[in-house]
């Protein structure tokens, strides 16, 4: 049986609806390029990497080049929440729980929107030109977990594979890994290293960014099995299309004996882009 709101009533401990621990929001909506879009699906355009030609005389013809073009898709999703508050459940209780529920409703909908990102960021790429191809991230951009958590030498990696790629070195880059990754650095990294001070003020909060990578703590990373898969990438690597960004409405239900309803909803999705900015590191734990 669910926990309902009849566990808020004046006969229990607390006198304040509290919120129980959990992620306020999204954590990576911001780390990523977001496009306001219309219509189920979207479709974004890119223009691949030209060659120029070296003139080899005087007057010569004008070269005409063939600019690559490349598209992906990206499939929207629409999400929801609602629940209901009765005028009973206000009577029974010390303080009004709208507001409380309202920031419920927000996490979740943040939460659905870092789960997108994240399915995108290691998932299957729709691309060409009706979305019909299927585009996975190559083995080139994952890193083995060679039997260890996040170490020193597996972010070098992911920082050499992303230069060896061209990345712009303006666009900021940010690596999303779950607690136990934090603690493997600590762990791994010798007192007498260089790189131990670092991360420990990594770990303390004081700076949020090492090796190049802007941090992310997430526990919504998956398990494949045997490892944690966390990702670093550059934020022109993702897009979170919005096709309508996060609306409240908070009225009463004259069909639920005018209960009021608080309803938030959400329309987006989201698609890797451009494989070579994102690399995969699977991470034991």
């Amino acid at each position: 049986m669910s926990t309902q709101i009849t566990t808020a009533f004046v006969n229990q401990f607390s006198q304040n609806i509290q919120l129980l621990s959990q992620q306020m929001g999204s954590l990576l909506r911001n780390t990523v390029r977001q496009e306001t879009v219309n219509g189920e699906k979207a479709f974004f355009e890119q223009i691949g990497s030209a060659v120029a030609q070296k003139r080899a005389s005087r007057h010569a013809s004008t070269p005409i080049m063939d600019t690559p073009h490349a598209r992906r898709m990206v499939t929207m999703s629409d999400y929801e929440y609602a629940d209901l508050v009765d005028d009973q459940d206000k009577i029974r209780m010390l303080i009004s729980p709208e507001s409380t529920y309202g920031k419920a409703a927000a996490a979740a909908i943040g939460r659905a929107m870092d789960d997108e990102i994240i399915d995108a960021l290691g998932g299957t790429a729709k691309t060409g030109v009706s979305g019909g191809t299927s585009t996975a991230l190559p083995a080139g951009q994952k890193i083995a977990h060679g039997s260890a958590g996040l170490t020193i030498a597996k972010l070098i990696s992911a920082k050499k594979i992303m230069d060896q790629n061209s990345v712009d070195p303006s666009i900021e880059r940010y690596i999303v890994v779950s607690p136990e990754q934090i603690e493997d650095l600590l762990n791994t990294t010798s007192v007498t290293s260089a790189d131990f001070n670092s991360v420990k003020a990594l770990v303390n909060g004081t700076v949020d960014s090492f090796m190049g990578f802007k941090f992310i703590t997430s526990n919504r990373l998956k398990d494949d099995g045997t490892s944690r898969l966390c990702y670093a990438y550059a934020r022109e690597g993702v897009v979170m299309a919005l096709g309508k960004d996060v609306t409240a409405k908070i009225d009463p239900r004259p069909d639920k004996s005018y209960s009021t309803q608080i309803y938030y909803c959400s329309t987006f999705g989201a698609s890797r882009m451009q494989e070579e900015m994102v690399v995969e590191l699977a991470c034991n734990e």
